[in-house]
């Protein structure tokens, strides 16, 4: 008690320390802001409970539930159990397999179908537990690295990927000899069976690429070929004798992986490979099952201006398209389609009326590859986008999705009845952002809410009724942050610009540097109002040091619907410079405290890009950072680029007009390039590149590279050094008299 009460006074003479930290890159990254929420939320087949993973103030997790009827929590699977069932940590070279587990959401558990078994994936190694007993049984073998493990839907067998094949385990006896067989056999290692490739997964969001049949006895899957494809050189440099791992990956141009659908039985055996026409340069982005011996498969053309939708059967691999979608810009491709059980009905996305919506088709399953599919109805309409659909409860004819209704800053949870009638915003209670997890059936749904200042909370909530949050963020008051403002501009169409600015409070008129920080290309939006974590704490701190950051979402970025979206096509950069500098100087406007005189500009990926090419077609910045960037898009994959800038060679003059590399010459400003040289997303090649151009064109610049780290530059030692570089590197050349330290 003595001990308790000293260290009880100590606290209270140093509180103001302890209470009130000194917000510093360096406490950015050794420090938690709001404490590690929930993760991996998952509803048990049975909709009774509902899962997730929580760390404990020891950083060890374990399983929690919560009972759907009664809303109490529980331990499903302790700590200790669950790190038994955890190998050691792997010693790999660079960041690459743990950044694609975190960038691909890879889950570390399932439910097994009869809701009393869950199945975990420790990095590869497989174990089912069962939750009668509290025991749990390897599935593969140590050291094995077994991907996408699934259930069969009858819960009597298990499938995963080694090897780039399948393999198939009984599960009868769990404790006994059983053991996993391949159904697949190919020794290429450029054939992938039922593996999803680098580039289905980055730019077609493609999660898996093999699925059960609904009565457990077939697998349809994916097969790819990647033999045509080329490979990039990845090197480590570390070592005394520098190692080359290469990673197979399409630039505009290039030929794509060739794909084909292929059903094999669970027991192996021949495989029907489904008649996908002649045209091999297709995507097939989206397939799964339609009943009971049918199979349905969508097709992307290579310019992703056109998507088919083709239904199959399994015994003999005949196909017939039943929709054709076309497109004057391009198709998206989301996981918004939806085949029903019930079947002879499927919810098909569209963005043809200007907005991503929901559109109700019906089929005569009776002779489903004799008959053209028809539309029933839309079922949603409006200034919004659908971005996701979250469940559909078919008894009861009511779709539950997120979209933007209301305000394209921010997300919620709606439901629609199939019909289109009785349109609800369930979460309009709560202004932010809201990702739900709703429950088999509909009744309830874990949702996670942040706001602009508000940081993560989660909620149980019961559909209709009350919401009770079980986890909450750390008080973020001692850090005493100032509120951004969201402020609209307009584009020279008219079009509007949604902004958010930070703005030092005390700073006298014209005497505020200015600082844009884009992210500008398609698909992302990054002014949201929602908590924006440690993005938010790096504005904050250069807000304390007298820089003023302004983000404005220019036309081409996401969520604002097709027109907004297509402002970019075939011309990269051109448009989005225009929003940013017109953005920009309303703002100089607006505020007089700004400093038209004094301004940066810095941005990661496509926001470095941005920062090239702004620094490169423009005179007003006077600084800039390019984290990872894009110098020339023919460096680029196929699907997003081509999706975007079109294919060659008809193109050609447009990609040599939007890139950096080409006009290296007219770089004004004090630029720092940076990349990781792991990188295989954007690769280091692109930066390699703009040095060259650069030192040819006499241009004085910065670099800096970080060894083994790949597109996200992660890691705490790594992410302090390259932002206490930004900041530092920003002072210099916004602030009159920079901090001193």
């Amino acid at each position: 008690m003595k001990r308790i009460f000293l260290l009880s006074c100590l606290c209270f003479v140093v509180n103001c320390a302890a209470q009130t930290p000194e917000l510093t890159v360096q406490w950015m990254y050794t420090h938690s802001a709001t404490g590690q929420p929930p993760t991996t939320i998952k509803w048990s087949p049975d909709g009774t409970q509902v899962s997730f993973l929580l760390p404990d103030a020891g950083q060890k997790t374990s399983l929690y539930a919560i009972d759907a009827a009664t809303g109490k929590q529980s331990v499903l699977v302790p700590a200790e159990k669950i790190a038994a069932m955890t190998p050691a940590a792997s010693q790999t070279k660079d960041d690459r397999q743990n950044d694609n587990r975190a960038r691909y959401n890879v889950a570390g558990y399932h439910w097994a179908p009869g809701s009393q078994h869950l199945l975990f994936d420790a990095n590869g190694q497989l174990w089912l537990y069962s939750l009668a007993s509290g025991n749990s049984a390897a599935m593969s073998a140590p050291g094995e690295s077994a991907g996408d493990p699934k259930f069969s839907p009858d819960g009597k067998k298990l499938a995963w990927l080694r090897d780039h094949n399948l393999y198939v385990r009984p599960l009868g006896n769990v404790d006994g000899d059983s053991a996993a067989s391949a159904v697949t056999n190919d020794k290429d290692e450029n054939i992938l069976n039922g593996e999803v490739d680098w580039l289905y997964a980055e730019e077609l969001s493609a999660r898996s690429n093999y699925f059960w049949s609904p009565d457990s006895s077939h697998i349809v899957f994916l097969q790819m070929n990647e033999t045509k494809v080329p490979s990039y050189p990845i090197t480590d440099f570390i070592p005394q004798h520098p190692t080359i791992s290469g990673a197979k990956y399409p630039k505009v141009g290039d030929p794509n992986p060739e794909a084909r659908l292929g059903v094999v039985s669970a027991a192996g055996g021949p495989i029907q490979w489904i008649d996908m026409g002649s045209n091999k340069d297709i995507y097939v982005p989206r397939f799964g099952w339609a009943g009971k011996g049918l199979v349905w498969f969508q097709v992307l053309d290579r310019a992703q201006n056109q998507l088919d939708l083709y239904l199959a059967e399994s015994a003999t691999g005949k196909a017939h398209r039943i929709l054709s979608e076309k497109s004057d810009t391009w198709v998206e491709v989301d996981d918004n389609f939806h085949m029903m059980t019930s079947g002879g009905f499927f919810l098909w996305p569209s963005w043809r009326d200007g907005h991503t919506h929901l559109y109700l088709y019906s089929f005569d399953s009776s002779k489903p590859l004799q008959t053209e599919a028809h539309l029933e109805r839309q079922v949603t309409r409006g200034d919004f986008e659908v971005l996701s659909t979250e469940a559909v409860d078919e008894a009861a004819g009511t779709l539950f999705m997120t979209t933007t209704a209301g305000d394209a800053r921010q997300r919620h949870l709606c439901s629609v009845k199939l019909d289109g009638s009785n349109f609800q915003v369930l979460t309009k209670a709560h202004p932010g952002t809201h990702g739900a997890e709703v429950s088999p059936g509909g009744k309830y749904f874990v949702d996670g809410f942040s706001a602009l200042m508000t940081p993560p909370e989660v909620s149980f909530c019961r559909m209709g009724g009350n919401c009770e949050v079980f986890w909450k963020s750390k008080s973020i008051e001692s850090l005493k942050l100032a509120s951004p403002r969201f402020i609209d501009f307009q584009a020279e169409d008219g079009t509007v610009l949604h902004g958010k600015l930070f703005l030092p409070p005390d700073a006298g008129n014209g005497k505020t540097p200015v600082l844009l920080h884009p992210y500008g290309g398609p698909l992302v939006q990054v002014v949201n109002d929602r908590w924006d974590g440690n993005d938010l704490l790096f504005n904050e701190i250069l807000m304390r040091d007298g820089i003023a950051v302004l983000t404005v979402d220019n036309r081409g970025t996401g969520q604002r619907g097709k027109k907004f979206a297509a402002a970019m096509l075939h011309n990269y950069g051109e448009v989005e410079l225009k929003d940013q500098i017109a953005s920009l100087d309303q703002a100089l406007a607006k505020f007089p405290q700004l400093d038209g005189g004094r301004v940066g500009i810095w941005g990661w990926s496509y926001g470095g890009f941005m920062t090239l090419y702004s620094m490169t077609h423009s005179q007003r910045f006077k600084t800039g950072v390019a984290v990872a960037p894009v110098t020339d898009f023919l460096n680029y994959d196929t699907t997003y680029t081509e999706r975007y800038g079109g294919l060659l060679p008809e193109m050609a003059a447009a990609y040599r007009k939007s890139a950096p590399v080409s006009a290296a010459a007219n770089l004004h400003g004090h630029l720092l390039e940076v990349h990781g040289t792991s990188d295989d997303n954007v690769h280091m090649q692109n930066t390699m590149q703009m040095v060259d151009a650069l030192i040819n064109a006499d241009k004085k610049f910065e670099l800096m590279l970080y060894p083994r780290k790949t597109h996200s530059i992660g890691g705490s030692r790594a992410r302090i050094d390259l932002f206490t570089r930004i900041r530092e590197h920003l002072e210099r050349d916004l602030l009159v008299a920079p901090r001193s330290e």
